[in-house]
């Protein structure tokens, strides 16, 4: 592992973290490749009842460990009240079935074949344990399914409409991803007849799952909202803190509000420099920028060089002047993925650093044309200063935090609020000046804050709010949200449909952006004050980077 900057022996604690670290690895072997240990790439993951529980006792362990040995120093005291958070909600959760009985369209164990994603590929000795794990898969997806039967006997079943999109997506795997992907393969011919049986098997375990979802549906609940005490739960999960939802819905309507009147100045400006007429209306805005040819690109290959060309250059500018970029994170793969969903998205180095962090462009068949002024701002979040910063300064903190911070902590409100504050930090710093970019952003912005307005009124049935686009002061439904999106959701038909049926099925993610990002601006407003120098403001970028992922109501203590 690369050396720390700031290495401190490791205390009694430390060590119980790191073993626990090992034991993880061991346990699931996914989670292994995902965050880079090596070692366990040719297994999979046992997610039966049994397996469940053995993690789960796991955690309850270590719990019972560290209450036994006291704090050497503050790092200690943050690492215990870390691992008392996070480890004290996986075991509510496990007691609940909640996240092994969870399916959705984005971060469910429905989604392993993601790791595949993670895996080195070049040579044929890596398809070979790439076909090794895929032969794997139809006994880790039948385990899966023991423990998804065993949650619906003590009735904890996803709403049906989670359960027959992820039919449809576990056949979409089958039938599209699995093929495609063993045409791939590099090796004798011998070799790659043996990912593409590996691969069909693999194929056949999606299909055996399919049919498996679709059984559960009468069994499942025709609601799709989960009601305050879940959500309240899932908040608490995501975030890493307690909030009012009530005022934190309030707050949202609010951030929406102010974002339209920004994005409106923003509009005149670019309506005015077009000559289209439209004075201060968004619409006009963004047809002018699709129509200008300078803002498009057409074709993968072209999307790919561009993302690669604007991360360099973002971390050419950025380092040892507003950042502190260590050598071995200024190397930023940009890669297109193939599944076909439209998600775009950052995995992290491996724990040696010899797998690079990488930035991921899921494009959907038959898209073709790609708008720079739009997806600016996805670069600054996705890689620099966004999560190839935030994850690569805490993967480097191994010997001065302890492994289990360095590489298995994660807060989407910390993570995701970071990324978010990123994209408005690039703003600040003069890196979205140009007035189509920086609508771009405003687009992004104003997605999240209509996310937390969405996903908070929906859940928990209140009252649409009045005087926004889209919104009408009745009930929230699913058509009410829907055209809600449609007036604020600046995606297409596909990415919008792909959205809902993620708020539907993940609650209390979405929100977790936005209220992440205003704890980080509070922070920094408070650590660095609103009127500090460069300087300050460096020094607390750097603080807060090198404390890893914290749950909200653990960072600003450590701070």
């Amino acid at each position: 592992m690369p050396a720390s900057p700031h290495p401190r022996p490791a205390s009694a604690l430390d060590r119980l973290a790191d073993e626990y670290v090992d034991l993880c690895a061991r346990l699931d072997p996914f989670l292994a490749t995902s965050v880079g240990i090596p070692g366990h790439d040719g297994e999979v993951t046992d997610f039966s009842p049994a397996a469940e529980a053995e993690r789960t006792e796991a955690a309850r362990t270590l719990l019972s460990a560290i209450a036994e040995v006291p704090d050497a120093d503050s790092n200690d005291a943050v690492t215990r009240a870390a691992l008392t958070e996070r480890l004290g909600l996986q075991i509510e959760r496990a007691d609940q079935h909640l996240d092994i009985a969870m399916v959705n369209n984005l971060a469910s164990t429905l989604q392993i074949r993601d790791v595949l994603d993670q895996m080195p590929s070049a040579t044929a000795d890596d398809w070979e344990v790439i076909a090794e794990r895929m032969a794997g898969f139809p006994r880790s997806l039948r385990s899966w399914g023991e423990s998804l039967l065993e949650a619906a006997g003590a009735g904890v079943v996803s709403a049906r409409r989670q359960l027959q999109l992820g039919a449809e997506q576990a056949r979409g795997y089958a039938d599209t991803f699995f093929p495609a992907f063993a045409r791939g393969a590099v090796g004798s011919p011998a070799q790659r007849d043996r990912v593409t049986t590996a691969a069909a098997a693999a194929a056949d375990g999606y299909r055996e799952t399919a049919e498996l979802l679709e059984s559960l549906i009468d069994r499942a609940p025709e609601a799709d909202a989960v009601g305050r005490d879940a959500y309240q739960l899932a908040s608490r999960t995501f975030l890493g803190t307690e909030i009012d939802l009530e005022e934190t819905y309030a707050w949202g309507i609010e951030e929406l509000r102010s974002l339209i009147a920004e994005q409106e100045s923003i509009a005149q400006q670019i309506n005015d420099h077009h000559g289209t007429g439209g004075v201060r209306s968004i619409a006009a805005a963004k047809d002018a920028l699709r129509a200008d040819p300078s803002r498009v690109l057409h074709g993968t290959e072209a999307l790919q060089a561009w993302m690669q060309q604007l991360s360099d250059t973002a971390i050419d500018q950025l380092a040892d002047v507003h950042f502190d970029i260590p050598p071995p994170l200024r190397r930023l793969e940009c890669r297109i993925a193939t599944t076909g969903s439209g998600g775009i998205y950052y995995t992290g180095p491996s724990e040696d650093l010899t797998r690079p962090g990488r930035m991921w462009w899921d494009v959907p068949p038959g898209t073709e044309e790609f708008h720079t002024w739009l997806e600016t701002t996805t670069v600054y979040h996705e890689g620099v200063p966004g999560h190839h910063l935030q994850v690569g300064t805490q993967t480097l903190q191994a010997a001065s935090l302890n492994r289990w911070r360095a590489l298995l902590c994660w807060v989407s409100g910390h993570g995701e609020g970071w990324a978010l504050y990123a994209e408005r930090l690039m703003e600040q710093l003069g890196h979205l000046d140009d007035p189509g970019e920086r609508l771009g952003m405003l687009d992004a912005q104003r997605m999240r804050a209509g996310r937390v307005v969405l996903d908070i009124g929906l859940h928990l049935d209140l009252p649409m709010p009045t005087g926004l686009p889209g919104a009408d002061g009745g009930r929230w439904t699913i058509e009410g949200a829907w055209e809600f999106m449609s007036a604020n959701w600046g995606v297409s038909e596909a990415e919008q449909r792909f959205e809902l049926d993620r708020y539907l099925g993940w609650p209390g993610q979405a929100p977790s952006y936005k209220v992440g990002q205003r704890v980080w601006q509070d922070l920094r407003s408070r650590s660095a004050g609103n009127g500090a120098d460069d300087h300050q403001v460096r020094d607390f970028h750097r603080r807060a980077l090198e404390l890893g992922s914290l749950p909200l109501s653990v960072l600003e203590g450590a701070l």
